[in-house]
């Protein structure tokens, strides 16, 4: 006998009722998950091509234009079972080259397909091996270094690749080292050893052969931050993001032959994220530290002026994506948040921009929302960088407070060794649009703030890492902008896992969650790691728990939702996609089937052709659709009818459709003849 779950009194006011002013249209599903019009523009190395990704039948391929025709684009590929997310030019500009995987099963492999109209070529054709790119050269045109897991699924040995033949030369077999660092020559320089106390060994590499004596030991407690980022063009200068002897990563030199550092830049409240490095010697033009928002810092006066220009031209923050190698043209997306962002082409040499085109063009005039950087205090006294988004027509104060308490959802970022950061953000506009403030935590353990940081959230998931949500939802509370009634929290990944956890740990504490590919079982989330992960194997055990150790083992089921599943009383929706070698199948499972047991309903959302989240757009617009629906009822928002949203997606939902505002009916249209 199903039992309903206790849940909170159900706002009916509308959005725009609770703060006065009127609210916005909704925004289409399909304008904000749909595909975008065009992404990745890239410039080719000698700068006669432009490059992108753009839908052909619906699925995103690549493309080409001549950089003077940017508008004669013809498309070079033709993928139709995974949309192409992810791809870079050859060195010699004559190709394109793409890694994919079937099904969303990380087994990428690469691709290659010339812009002179030849065929698409699979260039790593092996089956459950994945390929990752460990070097391309501006210097050697002819070939890049890539690495397999053919010979052991642990381990990546290094092989050349023949762009022209596609012949793959072995270059060094890897027993038991975590990465590369390569030279413009191509020729390896370093080979990164992970040791048993977490840290990290960095050794020469001279003529195939790896020095036994390490070139530099990087403690577990420095690991965090702490890496080389390349080579000088000549080879005689290492630059690290450093946090060795300070908390947060600076930027060093360090000169290869006598092993003297230099300190070239630091920032107190952040690490240094992101460098501009000239093409032609591969040094360090500029420097980016991303705290409250990205801010970019010239070293070199050469580029100092191009930074001030377009940040005078362009209104939003800038990245540069691509550069020729005489560095006389660049590509530049800006992010103004409150529209869709852009791409322009760079003259440096006539001070020009050229607009190539807009992400999302349906999204143009649309009213999107801003976003608030903040600064939260925990109860610790840690400051927890956060971002506010409020609905359009609830802002008494700017985008930070509304002019009375909204229903709030608490995005949380996955990883949970990654980070939020201010910029455009799908998710946000979306539940601001339906009339939900939406609030993003960097809670201890994200990255980007300095080790201390990232350090205080070891052995702390579900305990001072959940504490960290709680009190940003009492801070948003406290400022009114939560109805504190009408809270839910929602993530991916390790979000996913924070909303088992609210829900498990907090059960009263919030209306709803939704877990999307979320771990419920710390135990076994550990037990079946992809082989490929063993490099960061007891990195993982310190940050989490040892799961070969008694004390290991009673960490992981004592901080596993799964153990206090039986606690829920909210509403609980769940996303997973069946391919996921991260957090599989099982891991949602295991928790659903715990809930039925219980009596506890609960709906499961899957889907058979995605993995650790989902890549298909109509996959994303269908599980959103079920999530608008599934929050109206929580919370009391807005929300898009679901309408035909499931009928060109996988969608399954294995339990609980009767618990999901008009799903069933919505599954039952889809699979009328």
């Amino acid at each position: 006998m199903s039992r309903t779950p206790k849940s909170p009194p159900l706002a009916t006011s509308p959005v725009g009722g609770d703060a006065g002013g009127a609210a916005p249209p909704l925004i289409p599903r399909e304008r904000l998950f749909g595909n975008p019009s065009r992404i990745q523009g890239r410039l080719s190395p000698d700068g006669r091509w432009l490059a992108w990704i753009a839908p052909r039948e619906g699925v995103l391929n690549l493309w080409v234009a001549p950089i003077e025709a940017p508008d004669r684009g013809r498309p070079l590929t033709d993928e139709r079972t995974r949309p192409i997310l992810r791809y870079f030019w050859s060195p010699d500009s004559r190709a394109l080259l793409y890694v994919n995987d079937t099904g969303g099963d990380e087994n990428f492999r690469l691709f290659g397909v010339a812009i002179d109209g030849g065929q698409e070529r699979l260039l790593t054709p092996f089956e459950g091996i994945q390929v990752q790119v460990i070097a391309i050269s501006r210097e050697v045109t002819g070939r890049i270094l890539i690495g397999l897991n053919r010979r052991d699924p642990r381990w990546h040995d290094v092989y050349a690749l023949d762009l022209a033949s596609g012949d793959l030369e072995p270059v060094l077999e890897n027993d038991g080292y975590a990465g590369f660092l390569a030279d413009e020559r191509l020729a390896l320089r370093l080979a990164i050893k992970p040791r048993e106390d977490g840290g990290l060994s960095y050794h020469r590499v001279a003529e195939g052969s790896i020095e036994t004596t390490p070139f530099a030991d990087i403690a577990f407690e420095d690991s965090a931050n702490t890496g080389p980022v390349g080579f000088t063009r000549d080879g005689e200068t290492l630059y690290w993001i450093d946090g060795r002897n300070r908390d947060t990563a600076a930027l060093t030199a360090q000169d290869w032959n006598s092993g003297e550092t230099r300190l070239l830049a630091h920032a107190p409240k952040a690490d240094i994220t992101d460098l501009l490095r000239d093409p032609r010697t591969g040094e360090v033009q500029a420097w980016a530290v991303d705290y409250l928002r990205n801010e970019w810092h010239a070293l070199d006066e050469g580029i100092a002026g191009d930074l001030a220009f377009l940040e005078d031209e362009l209104k939003g923050d800038i990245d540069i994506t691509s550069r020729t190698d005489d560095d006389r043209l660049w590509t530049v997306t800006n992010d103004p948040v409150t529209a869709p962002p852009a791409a322009w082409l760079f003259d440096r040499d006539a001070r020009r921009l050229t607009r190539l085109y807009v992400g999302r063009p349906e999204l143009e005039g649309t009213e999107l929302a801003g976003m608030t950087p903040l600064e939260i205090t925990a109860r610790d006294g840690r400051t927890l960088v956060s971002y506010l988004t409020l609905p359009r027509g609830s802002d008494a104060d700017d985008f930070s407070k509304p002019a009375a308490p909204l229903p709030m959802v608490l995005l949380v970022h996955g990883g949970p060794w990654a980070r939020d950061s201010y910029g455009s953000a799908t998710f946000h506009h979306w539940l601001a649009n339906r009339g939900y403030a939406v609030l993003s935590v960097n809670y201890r353990g994200s990255t980007g703030f300095g080790k201390a940081f990232i350090a205080a959230g070891d052995g702390e998931w579900a305990a001072a890492m959940h504490d960290d949500l709680l009190d940003a939802v009492d801070w948003a509370v406290d400022a009114g902008v939560a109805d504190p009634e009408r809270v839910a929290i929602m993530g991916g990944s390790y979000g996913g896992y924070a909303a088992l956890v609210g829900l498990t740990f907090t059960p009263e504490r919030f209306a709803c969650g939704v877990d999307i590919v979320g771990p419920s079982n710390l135990q076994t989330l550990l037990e079946s790691m992809p082989a490929y992960w063993e490099a960061g194997k007891r990195q993982l055990y310190r940050r989490m728990a040892d799961p070969d150790t008694e004390a290991g083992r009673a960490w992981l089921e004592a901080r596993s939702p799964l153990t206090r599943a039986d606690a829920i009383q909210r509403p609980l929706l769940i996303g997973q996609g069946a391919n996921d070698p991260r957090v599989r199948q099982a891991e949602s499972d295991q928790i659903v089937a715990a809930m039925e047991a219980n009596g506890i309903p609960v709906t499961y959302v899957l889907f058979p052709d995605e993995g650790h989240g989902f890549a298909w757009p109509v996959n994303a617009i269908a599980f959103n659709a079920v999530v608008e629906a599934f929050l109206q009822r929580c919370l009391g928002g807005r929300a898009e009818p679901i309408g035909d949203a499931l009928t060109s997606s996988s969608i399954e939902v294995p339990q609980g459709a009767e618990f999901a505002p008009k799903l069933a009916d919505a599954l039952g249209h889809r699979d009328e003849p």
